[in-house]
């Protein structure tokens, strides 16, 4: 850790040393990444008005580039949690009139989440919806995020007249933010009541869609006929009302995947205090993390859809056994004839280079738009333990395709890393025995032997 937020490391650091638990060369690491950085920046050269970077004015923050990188990046963050019978994205000339509803429609403030500076120019999902449909109607729903006080009737009334709805609810910084943890997973509960009653009263299915930092419990949303796509955004930044409305109406293929598994509500029950990663099964402990979590979710870590159908194949494989060093010796923990596991640290950096090599995907857009591919590569062990992650993520990469086009992409496996895991002694190890690389629904085995 280079950067300390909050004073633990003035507390300890000095004790650490003395008790040769932190070394004084892993101290000087870290103030040369601190200070070179401040280096470069000219902050050791004078007054900093005078340095390059001294003088930075709207017209160089706010340039077109910039903003366009906004809006980039809140397309590829955007997920897309349901899109039942397809109805995303919706017709351009089909729809004639909109009801846009609820306390984050307009809002330009959530967007932006906290620790934001103030935006060059900010569009809403309600002004970003309004930009392709002129006969767009808003009603705010509830009066705040909190809907302490919710407006069902007169919200209804404006979906009743609209061909489609969009509602735009979730959270803000009233409700999520530094110092102030939320103590459930749920939305407040009249939003709840609010969504569920305007997808009863609209003639077509309605689109949720949802700005919160962190995961919900939707599961009433998920299950309801009533709500055909669901759409969520994070706090996507000034220009996540654009990139909203590009989605809806289909001049953005969708391809963002969530960084969190989404838990449901019974989650809370569990102290926050246990921070055990694994799953204890005789207690009905599920674990952390989705490496371990064995219960039930909304959603799961890596989940996204996308207007485009992707399929997969696993080229040949170069290497499917993976030689580790021959003169370490094999540890064997447990009973009952376990596994042998292999200290990383034993094995050596110069073999453990030596073993990388790449695995090769065609990956291929069978759909009608082009579109922003994950490839997310995943590794789980073939026998299951309660010391094993269930899987875990190892290489990632993103691929533009257009419609019908396919691409080869090579993605590195480096055993060390990829196939190592903390033991009870928290010791890095590899196990011995066969591992499963998956992607989508194609998978290849390949074996760690000694």
């Amino acid at each position: 850790m280079d950067v300390d937020c909050g004073s633990y490391l003035l507390k300890y650091t000095k004790s650490a040393v003395e008790k040769r638990k932190l070394s004084l060369s892993e101290i000087d690491r870290a103030l040369y990444n601190l200070f070179s950085i401040r280096m470069r920046l000219g902050l050791f050269n004078g007054n900093p008005v005078k340095q390059p970077f001294g003088n930075i004015g709207l017209d160089q923050i706010c340039s077109q580039e910039h903003q366009n990188l906004a809006l980039e990046a809140a397309r590829n963050g955007i997920v897309l949690l349901k899109n039942a019978k397809k109805l995303l994205p919706l017709s351009k000339t089909e729809t004639t009139s909109l009801a846009v509803i609820g306390p984050n429609a307009d809002s330009e403030q959530t967007l932006l989440g906290n620790y934001a500076g103030p935006p060059c120019k900010t569009i809403t999902p309600l002004k970003g919806l309004q930009s392709y449909v002129k006969d767009t109607r808003f009603h705010q729903g509830c009066s705040a995020v909190n809907c302490s006080s919710a407006f069902t009737d007169q919200a209804m009334n404006v979906a009743t007249g609209a061909d489609r709805v969009v509602l735009v609810m979730g959270l803000d910084q009233t409700q999520e933010r530094e110092k102030f943890d939320r103590v459930d997973l749920v939305l407040p509960p009249k939003q709840q009541n609010l969504i569920s009653a305007i997808g009863r009263a609209a003639k077509n299915p309605i689109i949720l869609v949802l700005l919160s930092g962190g995961p919900v419990d939707i599961s009433f949303a998920k299950n309801d006929p009533h709500i055909g796509s669901i759409l969520w955004a994070g706090y996507p930044g000034e220009a996540g009302g654009r990139a909203l409305a590009e989605i809806i109406f289909g001049d953005h293929n969708p391809g963002g995947r969530l960084p969190v598994t989404w838990y449901p509500q019974s989650y809370t029950n569990i102290p926050m205090t246990d921070m055990r990663m694994r799953p204890e099964p005789s207690s009905g402990y599920p674990g952390r993390t989705y490496r371990f979590y064995q219960g039930p979710k909304v959603f799961e870590f890596g989940y996204g859809l996308s207007y485009s159908n992707y399929t997969y194949e696993f080229l040949p494989v170069k290497r499917n056994k993976v030689y580790l060093h021959n003169q370490v010796s094999s540890h064997v923990v447990g009973n009952s004839n376990p596994p042998g596991y292999i200290p990383v640290s034993q094995i050596g950096t110069e073999v453990c280079d030596k073993i990388k090599h790449q695995v090769t995907v065609r990956v291929e857009n069978n759909g009608e738009m082009a579109g922003k591919h994950s490839l997310l590569l995943s590794v789980r062990p073939a026998n299951m333990s309660n010391m094993r992650p269930v899987k875990q993520l190892v290489p990632f990469q993103s691929v533009n395709l257009k419609a019908g086009e396919r691409a080869e992409i090579e993605l590195e496996l480096r055993p060390c890393e990829h196939l190592s895991l903390a033991n009870e002694d928290g010791t890095m190890v590899i196990e011995e025995g066969s591992y499963f690389l998956s992607i989508g629904d194609k998978e290849i085995e390949i074996q760690a032997v000694k």
